[in-house]
């Protein structure tokens, strides 16, 4: 049985900080894939990346949800609940 994301309620309307990881672009860094913040809008880098930019936002912030940033995907990830949400507003 799959565990429901208990955060919905946290996702605004938001607008991208940057066209890449905001993070990787401050410091000169490259990325794989992004994430965009559901909550505020933070564009981070994935777990595949070095810097894991993304992640480090959650955990510095708390904002549970993040949505694939990448042109053709349309899914999110719910942090807490470690649940894959989709498809995504």
């Amino acid at each position: 049985m799959s565990v429901p994301c208990t955060h919905l309620d946290q996702i605004r309307d938001v607008t991208p900080s940057a066209d890449g990881c905001e993070d990787c672009l401050r410091i000169g860094d490259t990325w794989v894939h992004l994430r965009e913040c559901l909550i505020c809008g933070h564009v981070g880098c994935c777990d595949s990346s070095r810097n894991r930019h993304a992640t480090k936002h959650f955990h510095a912030t708390g904002h549970p949800i993040v949505k694939s940033f990448e042109r053709g995907e349309d899914w999110a990830w719910c942090y807490v609940d470690e649940v894959m949400l989709s498809p995504t507003r």
